[in-house]
């Protein structure tokens, strides 16, 4: 005979019952194999663990991959967008339009050429910057549009790419989510002037830390290459070939430089890339299918054009029909054992950009009332089916706990 405890089944972990899981399932992380492993090793016996010939095979590889002319890797995503600012000739007065709805290393790689981020709302749909805002923060001080393509969704880049036209702006896509994602047939890292990746082991592919800007221009191709190297007009590698020491500082640039320990990593993690998308992209299909019968929660959407890469699975909690705030309904998540998180505090919210800028919070509506109710879902191509069902079963309890 079975014996019922008092706690329901279906009462909350975090009232006494039991999770969903025994075990916390991350939002996100990197999967490493023993191919992954060899590689790395074999550099570490090898003459060259930084500026050597990995750096060279593993750009050609990914410029290949994502259809552009160049590729040129950095030290993390943080410093390639800091290169690409750099490359696109940001300087003190510019003015740059991004979205507050971002990491803040997108709008501080503007404040690190001394030039001033300027936020334009986002769309209600997808999240990202909207065309229409951005028409109306353009001023003479404009120079570049910095969108980013937020979960893994690009931004309307044919809308941007046409006002940037129009004013003689650099479009700096920030795709840190986006690598494989595709849009209007394009594959991202081949649209815009400049496009910037991330490495980061919750990313669809790892170097540990580490970032890559493509790009179609050569001359910004050179500059980022300079810029990553302190401004020097060659490398380590190219003198010891060349058989001299004498070298030249062309820009005041820094050490940005991903090493071939890194990128031995990225060449064999790139093999690997198709399938990572696939199989996040069968994830995203499971679980948009499952809250689409779950009025108090909106799942994210899809423009017809984009084919999305799914960093994230960002839902939206539909609040009136709930008796629980975010808060409370993220709390809830996390004693499940599901790894939830929150992408992204709006950067004008941060004490730094209030202080600077004055802000006070209002000035981005859309924004500002995603963020309240945006909550990440574990999203990583290492889960298993088991373990998104679980996200889905958790999803469903907690939220019929709080249905009003």
């Amino acid at each position: 005979m079975t014996v019922t405890s008092p706690l329901s089944a279906q009462a909350l972990a975090i009232n006494g019952g039991s999770p969903v899981r025994a075990s916390f399932l991350p939002y996100g992380r990197q999967s490493v194999d023993e191919a992954d492993i060899q590689a790395v090793v074999e550099i570490l016996r090898s003459d060259w663990l930084t500026t050597g010939p990995k750096v060279a095979e593993f750009e050609e590889a990914f410029a290949a991959r994502v259809g552009a002319a160049h590729a040129v890797s950095f030290s993390s995503g943080t410093a390639a967008l800091h290169a690409a600012a750099f490359a696109a000739g940001l300087k003190p007065g510019d003015e740059a339009i991004t979205t507050p709805l971002t990491f803040a290393a997108t709008a501080n790689c503007v404040l690190y050429q001394g030039a001033t981020p300027v936020f334009a709302d986002v769309s209600f749909d997808t999240l990202n910057l909207d065309p229409r805002q951005i028409e109306k923060k353009i001023t003479p001080k404009t120079r570049t549009i910095l969108p980013v393509d937020y979960a893994g969704h690009p931004a309307d880049l044919t809308s941007i790419l046409e006002i940037a036209r129009r004013h003689g702006l650099v479009v700096i896509e920030d795709a840190c989510h986006a690598l494989g994602a595709e849009h209007a047939g394009r594959q991202v890292g081949s649209v815009a002037d400049m496009t910037v990746f991330s490495f980061h082991p919750v990313k669809h592919i790892t170097t540990g830390e580490g970032g890559m800007v493509t790009t179609n221009h050569s001359q910004f191709a050179e500059t980022l290459r300079r810029f990553r190297n302190h401004g020097i007009s060659s490398d380590a590698r190219q003198r010891q070939s060349a058989g001299q020491w004498h070298y030249e500082m062309v820009l005041l640039g820094f050490n940005y430089r991903l090493p071939d320990i890194a990128c031995a990593l990225g060449i064999q993690q790139l093999k690997k890339l198709d399938a990572n998308l696939a199989r996040r992209r069968e994830i995203a299909a499971r679980y948009t299918a499952a809250f689409r019968e779950i009025p108090a929660v909106i799942p994210p959407a899809v423009l017809a054009e984009v084919n999305p890469a799914w960093h994230l699975y960002p839902i939206r909690l539909n609040l009136q029909k709930l008796t629980g705030g975010r808060a409370e309904v993220f709390r809830a998540l996390r004693a499940e054992n599901i790894g939830v998180n929150v992408h992204y505090i709006p950067v004008h919210h941060h004490p730094y950009y209030r202080e600077r800028f004055g802000y006070k919070g209002g000035e981005f509506p859309v924004a500002e009332d995603a963020y309240e109710r945006l909550i990440s879902l574990p999203m990583f191509h290492g889960m298993s089916d088991g373990d998104a069902e679980d996200v889905i079963e958790a999803v469903r309890k907690v939220v019929r706990h709080f249905a009003s």
